[in-house]
């Protein structure tokens, strides 16, 4: 008997017996499917996590007055991206936020050559509306200064940005973003230049209107009002909040420089001792996504495990049914060696069908589970997404898996007396 005698027989076995061949390409699917659906959504969420925090450029950074505490799951896990640090060290870095007056001292004392911003969060789930429309509770304010669009990857479609004496006065005017632009003026955003809207019950006039960043499931861009840091100040309560300070430098190559001067600017501003450790943080934008993505790589793990314990009991499963097989076809396998079949023939008949089941498990699960995690990343507003990586992993996992079930069925299968199969009832 030929290679391809052997392939073809392993072909119309299969086809024979579909409801047992059935039932194991849904085990082994249903394992591949949950480590592919898994995988692909998670690559989703990267994804839309890269997105959502690349409001800031590789060539910015910030300094807050605390490292970020991202909370991951219901069960109040904190992952925090700086290793334990001494008494000593804990001691200095009491939570103290940053104060208006640091931070304009840090503005007027930063002589790096490199943009300064500074920033305060306002109030959040904010209702905006004009003479005729309302929003949802969905709107977040933030003030900022002329340099806060264009650290924070914002760009203008119309009207004009802040400048110094908008920022000094406080006065009431504000920035809209093209989503709640569209909400209050229809497609027509500029419409809303020179307009006066409410935001949180305070009236502001429209200066400018942003152009469409986009969203994504962790953080709409464009459902926003920008206003002054002054503003903010002066007409919400800020106790307890602390300002942000954003540097960008031009080239960045020279971002090491920047952060050390950034430093040592701002550690006599926080009137820290020489001794003393920074009660501040420096914190780069690829680096919160690091965070989120090191956590996220705890559930790839999980997903992988549950893939691996799937196709344990599928390979089981399939050994199982491999084995009734030998028993069903005793009197064919004896007929076959007694006009002349080899025992490496019979072999590689029954190895060929355990990893044709397999492979078909295989290829459904993937389509499925590409499917599943794609229809998050529908969600998340990702593009189409086929973690390749993984796709060869599971396609080499699962032949494994049939050559390894099919093994011992088929060398029992080889080693079959042809005058008892024969006489096999």
């Amino acid at each position: 008997m030929q290679l391809k005698d052997s392939i073809s027989l392993a072909f119309r076995t299969i086809k024979s017996n579909k409801l047992r061949t059935g039932i194991t390409v849904a085990i082994i699917a249903f394992g591949i499917m949950a480590l592919i659906g898994i995988i692909t959504a998670i690559a989703s969420m990267n994804q839309s996590l890269s997105e959502s925090f690349a409001t800031m450029g590789a060539n910015s950074f910030s300094i807050q007055y605390r490292d970020r505490m991202i909370r991951m799951g219901g069960g109040g896990r904190q992952i925090k991206k700086t290793s334990a640090k001494s008494l000593k060290e804990r001691k200095s870095n009491a939570q103290k936020i940053i104060t208006y007056q640091e931070a304009k001292l840090f503005k007027e004392r930063y002589k790096f050559p490199a943009r300064v911003s500074i920033s305060i969060g306002g109030p959040q789930s904010v209702i905006v509306s004009n003479d005729e429309i309302k929003t949802n509770p969905n709107i977040s304010m933030t003030g900022g200064d002329e340099n806060y669009l264009l650290l924070n990857g914002y760009s203008l479609a119309g009207g004009r940005d802040f400048n110094k004496l908008d920022v000094e006065s406080g006065r009431g005017i504000c920035i809209i973003g093209n989503s709640l632009a569209q909400k209050l003026y229809g497609d027509n955003t500029l419409r809303a230049l020179d307009k006066t809207i409410t935001a949180n019950g305070i009236k502001y006039r429209v200066v400018g209107v942003l152009k469409d960043k986009g969203s994504s499931a962790f953080f709409n861009a464009d459902n926003i009002v920008l206003t002054t840091y002054n503003n903010i100040r002066r007409i919400f309560p800020t106790d307890g909040t602390s300002f942000n300070i954003g540097i960008m430098v031009s080239d960045i190559t020279q971002m090491d420089a920047a952060i050390s001067e950034a430093k040592g600017t701002f550690r006599p501003i926080r009137k820290l001792n020489i001794d003393e450790e920074n009660n501040f943080y420096i914190d780069k934008s690829d680096s919160i996504v690091e965070v989120f993505k090191s956590s996220l790589g705890a559930i790839t793990t999980a997903a992988a495990f549950i893939g691996l314990i799937t196709l344990i009991g599928a390979a089981i499963g399939l050994m199982n049914i491999m084995l009734v097989a030998v028993n069903e076809r005793t009197r064919e396998i004896g007929l076959i060696k007694a006009i002349g079949g080899k025992g490496k023939s019979i072999r590689q008949q029954f190895l060929f069908e355990s990893i044709f089941i397999s492979l078909i498990g295989a290829v459904l699960g993937i389509l499925l589970g590409v499917i599943v995690g794609n229809v998050v990343g529908i969600f998340l507003h990702t593009g189409f997404i086929v973690p390749w990586a993984w796709v060869v992993i599971g396609i080499i996992t699962c032949s494994a898996v049939g050559l390894f079930a099919g093994l011992y069925p088929a060398v029992k299968a080889a080693k079959m007396d042809p005058i008892v199969a024969l006489r096999y009832e």
